[in-house]
Protein backbone atom coordinates (compact mmCIF):
# COMPACT_ATOMS: atom_id res chain seq x y z
CA UNK A 1 0.00 0.00 0.00
CA UNK A 2 0.71 3.28 -1.37
CA UNK A 3 1.43 5.60 1.69
CA UNK A 4 0.82 9.78 1.22
CA UNK A 5 2.12 12.47 3.82
CA UNK A 6 0.40 16.19 3.62
CA UNK A 7 2.01 18.51 5.71
CA UNK A 8 -0.02 21.60 5.86
CA UNK A 9 0.97 25.11 5.90
CA UNK A 10 4.52 24.81 7.94
CA UNK A 11 5.49 28.11 7.17
CA UNK A 12 7.07 30.54 9.10
CA UNK A 13 3.85 33.22 9.41
CA UNK A 14 2.17 30.02 11.37
CA UNK A 15 5.01 28.85 13.00
CA UNK A 16 6.57 32.10 14.47
CA UNK A 17 5.43 34.61 12.30
CA UNK A 18 2.51 37.03 12.22
CA UNK A 19 0.30 33.99 13.26
CA UNK A 20 2.74 32.03 15.11
CA UNK A 21 1.39 30.37 18.06
CA UNK A 22 4.02 28.79 21.09
CA UNK A 23 1.77 25.29 20.17
CA UNK A 24 2.96 25.81 16.80
CA UNK A 25 6.39 26.28 17.17
CA UNK A 26 6.49 22.97 19.60
CA UNK A 27 5.21 20.81 17.05
CA UNK A 28 8.27 21.28 14.27
CA UNK A 29 10.88 19.14 15.62
CA UNK A 30 8.02 16.27 15.30
CA UNK A 31 7.15 17.21 12.05
CA UNK A 32 10.65 17.02 11.20
CA UNK A 33 10.96 13.69 13.47
CA UNK A 34 7.72 12.29 10.99
CA UNK A 35 9.35 13.69 7.79
CA UNK A 36 12.80 11.54 8.38
CA UNK A 37 11.08 8.72 9.14
CA UNK A 38 8.32 8.56 6.15
CA UNK A 39 8.82 6.66 3.04
CA UNK A 40 6.25 7.52 0.42
CA UNK A 41 4.66 10.50 -1.45
CA UNK A 42 5.01 13.82 0.27
CA UNK A 43 2.70 17.21 -0.55
CA UNK A 44 3.53 20.07 1.29
CA UNK A 45 0.46 22.94 1.04
CA UNK A 46 1.49 26.60 1.27
CA UNK A 47 -1.17 29.30 2.33
CA UNK A 48 -0.69 31.41 -0.36
CA UNK A 49 -2.14 35.63 -0.52
CA UNK A 50 -1.08 38.64 -2.60
CA UNK A 51 -0.90 42.12 -2.00
CA UNK A 52 -4.41 42.61 -2.21
CA UNK A 53 -5.23 40.26 0.77
CA UNK A 54 -6.71 43.04 2.83
CA UNK A 55 -9.13 43.28 0.59
CA UNK A 56 -10.08 39.24 0.03
CA UNK A 57 -13.15 37.86 2.03
CA UNK A 58 -10.10 36.47 4.03
CA UNK A 59 -8.52 39.52 4.61
CA UNK A 60 -11.98 41.15 5.88
CA UNK A 61 -12.55 38.72 8.41
CA UNK A 62 -8.53 38.28 9.42
CA UNK A 63 -7.22 41.67 9.11
CA UNK A 64 -3.61 40.39 9.86
CA UNK A 65 -0.93 39.99 6.76
CA UNK A 66 0.53 36.90 6.46
CA UNK A 67 1.57 34.02 4.03
CA UNK A 68 2.13 37.06 1.62
CA UNK A 69 3.78 35.00 -1.39
CA UNK A 70 7.61 35.70 -1.78
CA UNK A 71 7.60 37.24 1.79
CA UNK A 72 9.98 35.78 4.26
CA UNK A 73 6.35 34.60 6.44
CA UNK A 74 5.51 32.68 3.42
CA UNK A 75 8.11 30.14 3.08
CA UNK A 76 8.58 27.01 4.76
CA UNK A 77 9.94 26.97 8.74
CA UNK A 78 13.41 26.86 8.02
CA UNK A 79 13.52 23.01 10.43
CA UNK A 80 11.02 21.54 8.04
CA UNK A 81 12.90 23.00 4.98
CA UNK A 82 15.65 21.17 5.84
CA UNK A 83 14.06 18.28 6.81
CA UNK A 84 12.69 18.28 3.18
CA UNK A 85 15.96 19.38 1.32
CA UNK A 86 17.41 16.04 -0.97
CA UNK A 87 13.45 14.58 -0.31
CA UNK A 88 11.21 14.58 -3.31
CA UNK A 89 7.79 16.51 -2.77
CA UNK A 90 4.93 18.40 -4.59
CA UNK A 91 3.90 21.62 -3.46
CA UNK A 92 1.00 22.92 -3.77
CA UNK A 93 0.26 26.65 -3.30
CA UNK A 94 -3.47 27.12 -1.89
CA UNK A 95 -5.33 30.86 -1.71
CA UNK A 96 -7.82 29.16 0.74
CA UNK A 97 -7.85 26.93 3.32
CA UNK A 98 -8.11 23.31 1.66
CA UNK A 99 -6.57 22.49 -1.83
CA UNK A 100 -8.97 21.87 -4.00
CA UNK A 101 -6.21 20.39 -6.57
CA UNK A 102 -4.39 17.85 -3.88
CA UNK A 103 -7.13 15.02 -4.45
CA UNK A 104 -6.17 15.11 -7.98
CA UNK A 105 -1.94 15.47 -7.31
CA UNK A 106 -2.56 12.67 -4.68
CA UNK A 107 -4.41 10.51 -7.73
CA UNK A 108 -1.48 11.08 -10.09
CA UNK A 109 0.66 9.95 -7.35
CA UNK A 110 -0.78 6.89 -6.42
CA UNK A 111 -2.04 5.65 -9.76
CA UNK A 112 -3.98 2.73 -9.75
CA UNK A 113 -2.91 1.56 -6.46
CA UNK A 114 -4.44 1.03 -2.95
CA UNK A 115 -2.98 4.17 -0.54
CA UNK A 116 -3.93 5.92 3.09
CA UNK A 117 -3.63 9.72 3.73
CA UNK A 118 -1.67 11.05 6.56
CA UNK A 119 -2.28 14.83 7.71
CA UNK A 120 0.10 16.98 9.57
CA UNK A 121 0.77 20.99 10.19
CA UNK A 122 -1.09 24.38 11.21
CA UNK A 123 -3.73 25.29 11.74
CA UNK A 124 -5.38 22.44 12.94
CA UNK A 125 -8.69 23.93 12.94
CA UNK A 126 -9.04 25.75 9.80
CA UNK A 127 -6.36 24.60 7.15
CA UNK A 128 -5.85 20.81 8.36
CA UNK A 129 -9.04 20.20 9.36
CA UNK A 130 -10.43 21.67 5.66
CA UNK A 131 -8.12 19.79 3.75
CA UNK A 132 -8.63 16.26 5.95
CA UNK A 133 -12.39 16.69 5.14
CA UNK A 134 -11.72 17.50 1.47
CA UNK A 135 -10.32 14.60 1.14
CA UNK A 136 -12.34 12.04 2.95
CA UNK A 137 -15.01 13.36 1.11
CA UNK A 138 -13.08 13.00 -2.09
CA UNK A 139 -11.88 9.17 -0.95
CA UNK A 140 -14.49 8.02 1.02
CA UNK A 141 -12.85 4.44 1.33
CA UNK A 142 -9.26 5.40 2.34
CA UNK A 143 -8.11 5.76 5.40
CA UNK A 144 -7.48 9.03 6.40
CA UNK A 145 -5.77 10.01 9.49
CA UNK A 146 -4.51 13.10 11.50
CA UNK A 147 -1.28 13.10 13.77
CA UNK A 148 -2.46 15.07 16.51
CA UNK A 149 1.05 15.42 17.92
CA UNK A 150 2.16 16.92 14.66
CA UNK A 151 -0.50 19.63 14.71
CA UNK A 152 -1.27 22.85 16.24
CA UNK A 153 -4.27 25.13 16.12
CA UNK A 154 -5.13 29.01 16.97
CA UNK A 155 -5.50 27.62 20.18
CA UNK A 156 -5.58 24.64 22.11
CA UNK A 157 -9.59 24.07 22.61
CA UNK A 158 -10.06 24.84 18.98
CA UNK A 159 -7.21 22.17 18.01
CA UNK A 160 -9.29 19.57 20.02
CA UNK A 161 -12.45 21.00 18.67
CA UNK A 162 -11.01 20.10 15.03
CA UNK A 163 -10.18 16.88 16.03
CA UNK A 164 -13.56 16.04 17.64
CA UNK A 165 -14.86 16.99 13.92
CA UNK A 166 -12.95 15.30 12.18
CA UNK A 167 -13.01 11.96 14.20
CA UNK A 168 -17.02 12.32 13.50
CA UNK A 169 -16.22 12.16 10.56
CA UNK A 170 -14.44 9.08 10.08
CA UNK A 171 -10.72 10.27 10.05
CA UNK A 172 -8.46 8.49 12.31
CA UNK A 173 -7.05 10.73 15.10
CA UNK A 174 -3.44 9.65 16.34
Amino acid sequence: MKKVLVIVDMQKDFVDGSLGTPEAVEIVDRVVKKIAGFSGSIFVTYDTHFADYSQTAEGKKLPVPHCIRGTDGWQLDSKIAAALDGRAYTTLEKITFGSVELPNRILEAVGDEPFSVELVGLCTDICVVSNALLLKAHFPQIEISVDSACCAGVTPETHKAALDVMKMCQIRIE
